[in-house]
């Protein structure tokens, strides 16, 4: 029986909510995973162009909250912190998310600035690497591509740079990915608002200075995963696996190229990444290629584990 401290995280982003309780363990930080989750709710439906969150969205998420809610009751957290990140930050309905959240778990959701998002998720995903410089030479950059934001994180030991932009893997598609599959027009004007994005990044975070790219988040592992040739899902050989830089360049040019039924037939995607994984994908492309390194380390650890291990 754990003595350590018992926390529930939650992780509201654009397109998935996900689940963390663990055992923390005071004195080392070290972290006993009891029970993890994810859902697609795509709570940030047609966010970009509406400035709302929409009805259905809001229903799919609470319903997931209530499951969740069930299940960190059933393990006993003492402590839980719901943490919302880009879809949420400009609604205009916002204060319904919020009440809704409230009435399910008895806390206040926090909207996270960019900055603190960047922050956990690199906590999450460090504390997950070892220590062995030969082995991850530091600094690390840690980039999560998330559904509406992409955040750009470096350091060693702590955070030295970090800036969140708004390229994701939803809004990028609903922006521009919106033909089956997308036309050359399309994925070149997609391009162009990622480089973009990279450019106002790198006027925060110097990326010359990184020495280990770590990607995090569902469109990374999910490219990790067909780059590893799966054919279901298995967590523990994603994590800390490497994918070649010319890997990452075909595997989204593959995506891009292919229709919503050839991505569905695939049974490693998961169904609710179907339609975005290919914009994903092409982000992760353009950092690789602006980084210019040989490969990035995936990590399974993220910002979820950020969020719990705060909780210390």
């Amino acid at each position: 029986m754990s003595t350590g401290k018992r926390v529930a995280a939650v992780d509201c982003g654009t397109n998935s909510i996900r689940l963390l309780v663990a055992d923390l363990d005071p004195e080392t930080g070290a972290e006993t995973e009891i029970d993890r989750q994810m859902e697609i709710v795509r709570l940030g439906q047609g966010v970009d162009a509406t400035g709302r969150l929409a009805d259905e969205a809001l229903a799919r998420t609470f319903a997931a909250c209530d499951r969740y809610a069930e299940i960190i009751r059933a393990h006993g957290a003492e402590h839980i912190r719901f943490v919302a990140t880009s879809a949420t930050r400009d609604a205009s309905n916002r204060d319904e998310f919020f009440a809704g959240v409230r009435e399910r778990f008895g806390v206040e959701p926090e909207v996270i600035t960019g900055h603190e998002e960047a922050t956990l998720s690199f906590r999450g995903a460090t504390s997950a690497l070892a220590t062995d410089a030969a082995e991850y030479a530091t600094p690390y950059l840690v980039v999560d591509i998330g559904g509406g934001s992409t955040e750009f994180v470096l350091g060693g030991d702590k955070v030295q740079a970090a800036k969140s932009v708004d390229v994701g893997c939803v809004r990028m598609t609903e922006r521009h990915l919106t033909q089956d599959p997308p036309t050359q027009d399309q994925i070149d004007a997609a391009r162009r608002d990622i480089d973009a994005a990279i450019d106002v990044a790198a006027e925060s975070v110097d990326l010359s200075r990184a020495r280990t790219l770590v990607g995090l988040a569902g469109s990374v592992t999910t490219m990790a995963a067909l780059a590893l040739g799966l054919e279901q899902y298995d967590r523990d050989r994603v994590h800390l696996s490497r994918i070649p830089a010319a890997v990452v360049r075909q595997t989204a040019s593959d995506l891009l190229a292919m229709t919503h039924e050839q991505r569905a037939a695939m049974s490693v995607i998961h169904p609710g990444r179907v339609d975005v994984i290919a914009a994903g994908a092409l982000i992760l492309e353009r950092i690789v290629d602006r980084l210019g390194v040989s490969e990035v380390v995936v990590s399974e650890h993220d910002i979820l584990d950020g969020i719990a291990l705060s909780q210390i």
